[in-house]
C-alpha cells in the first residue's frame, strides 16, 4: 500500500503524536509499504517523503505552547495527491480547516481516509473549543472510513465533540529500540534513581514533583536523587524550588538517540501529569525501556494505561499524599519488582509489531470498504 500520514504539525517536536506516526512510518516501510508524511512544515531532513505544505503561527493551548499552520496552498495539496495517488490518507484528528481539510477534500473517491484522535482536553473551554471546530470542519468529518482513538477517554471525547465514533487502537512504541536502553553511568547505582521525562511546563506536574521530593523526610530522601529530563518555561522557576538538601539534578534536553538510557537508569520513573493526557506514550516507553516501575498522575490518560493496577497512579496536586507515595516505592522493593514484572507483561501490547499488523488490517479493511463503493 501507499500510505500518506498527515500531521497538522511539525515533526521536528519530540512529542507523542510525532514518535507515533514515525514509529509507524518506519514499520511500514520494512513491511514494504510506501510512506510519506504530510505535514505543516518541518526541518528534518533523516525522514524520507516529507512534504512540508505550511508556515506556523504559535499560541497556547491545552495548557502548552503550540503552533498552529497557516493556510495550506490549495494547489499543492491537489497537485501531491494527484501525482502520487495515494492508497491510504491516515490523518491525525483533530486536523486543521487550513490543510488537514484540505487534504481530505481532494482525497480521491478509491482513497481510505483514516483519522487516529490523539487529542483529550485539559479543560471544559478546550472542550468546546474542539466542539466549535467540529463545525469548521464541516463535511470533511464524514470522509472517515473508520476513526481511531487511543484510549477510552479519547473515545469519549469524539464522541461527545465531534459526534464520531472511535475505536480503540493505542499509539505504539518500538519495544526493540527501547529494549536497547542500558543503565547510563551519568546516574550512578549509589543511590535510588527517581527520573522524569518531559516539558517543565505547568501541566506535567514539575513542580508538584519537586514539591513531594522536598517533602520526604531526610532519612528517606538520602538514598535517592531526582533527575529532571527536559526543558520548558518552568526551569529556573523549578530550580529555586529545590530545597539545598535535596540530590536534584536538571539533566536539561533528553534527545530521541539518548531517551532509553535515560529510561532504562531509572529506578522509579515518575510522571506527574495533572492533565490533558490522551494517552500516555512515555509511560509506554519507560516500561519498554525496563524502568524500574513508572507511575503516573491519575488523570484518564495516564489511567488508561496504569489503571488495572492503580496504586501505580496518585494524584499529584495532594503534595502530602504524593510525598507518602513516593516513600512508599522508596522503601518497598518487593513492590517496585512486582510492579516492574507487571509493566514488563503488559507493555507488549503496544509493540509496533502488535498496534502496526491490527493497522495494517484496518487499512485493507477500509480499501475494501471503498472498492465496494466503487
Amino acid at each position: 500500500m501507499k500510505v500518506a500520514l498527515v500531521l497538522d504539525d511539525t515533526l521536528d517536536k519530540p512529542d507523542g503524536v510525532q514518535a507515533a506516526i514515525v514509529t509507524i512510518g518506519n514499520w511500514l516501510r520494512k513491511q514494504g509499504h510506501v510512506v510519506h508524511y504530510i505535514v505543516a512544515e518541518t526541518t528534518r531532513k533523516d525522514i524520507p517523503n516529507v512534504h512540508s505544505m505550511g508556515r506556523f503561527i504559535t499560541l497556547k493551548f491545552n495548557k502548552n505552547t503550540v503552533r498552529m499552520v497557516l493556510p495550506a496552498s490549495r494547489k499543492s495539496v491537489k497537485t501531491l495527491l494527484e501525482h502520487e495517488q495515494f492508497d491510504v490518507i491516515h490523518v491525525m484528528m483533530p486536523y486543521s480547516p487550513f490543510m488537514g481539510k484540505k487534504v481530505i477534500k481532494y482525497a480521491g473517491p478509491n482513497v481510505a481516509v483514516i483519522g487516529t484522535f490523539h487529542t483529550f482536553p485539559a479543560s471544559k473551554i478546550l472542550f468546546y473549543a474542539n466542539h466549535l471546530l467540529s463545525y469548521w470542519l464541516g463535511s470533511s468529518l464524514k470522509r472517515f472510513d473508520t476513526v481511531l482513538g487511543l484510549s477510552e477517554p479519547v473515545i469519549h471525547f469524539a464522541r461527545k465533540a465531534y459526534d464520531m465514533n472511535a475505536t480503540y487502537l493505542p499509539n505504539p512504541v518500538d519495544m526493540d529500540e527501547f529494549r536497547s536502553g542500558k543503565h547510563s553511568s551519568e546516574y550512578r547505582r549509589d543511590k535510588l534513581n527517581i527520573m522524569f521525562l518531559g516539558r517543565l511546563v505547568e501541566r506535567k506536574g514539575i513542580m508538584e514533583l519537586i514539591k513531594a521530593y522536598n517533602g520526604l523526610e531526610d532519612e528517606v530522601a538520602k538514598g535517592t536523587r531526582l533527575v529532571i529530563g527536559g526543558k520548558g518555561n518552568l526551569m529556573q522557576k523549578a530550580k529555586r524550588l529545590v530545597h539545598s538538601d535535596r540530590d536534584v539534578s536538571f539533566a536539561g534536553f533528553i534527545s530521541e538517540k539518548s531517551k532509553a538510557d535515560f529510561l532504562a537508569s531509572a529506578d522509579i520513573a515518575v510522571f506527574p501529569s495533572t492533565s490533558g493526557e490522551a494517552f500516555g506514550i512515555v509511560l509506554i516507553e519507560a516500561m519498554a525501556a525496563g524502568s524500574g516501575v513508572v507511575i503516573g498522575g491519575n488523570n484518564p490518560g495516564y489511567k488508561s494505561v496504569l489503571g488495572s493496577q492503580p496504586y501505580l497512579l496518585f494524584n499529584p496536586k495532594d503534595t502530602a499524599a504524593f510525598s507518602e507515595h513516593l516513600k512508599t516505592f522508596i522503601q518497598d522493593e518487593r513492590l517496585r519488582k512486582k510492579m516492574h514484572d507487571w509493566q514488563e507483561e503488559a507493555v507488549k501490547q503496544y509493540d509496533i509489531s502488535v498496534v502496526g499488523a491490527e493497522l495494517v488490517k484496518i487499512y485493507a479493511e477500509c480499501l475494501r470498504g471503498r472498492a465496494d463503493v466503487k
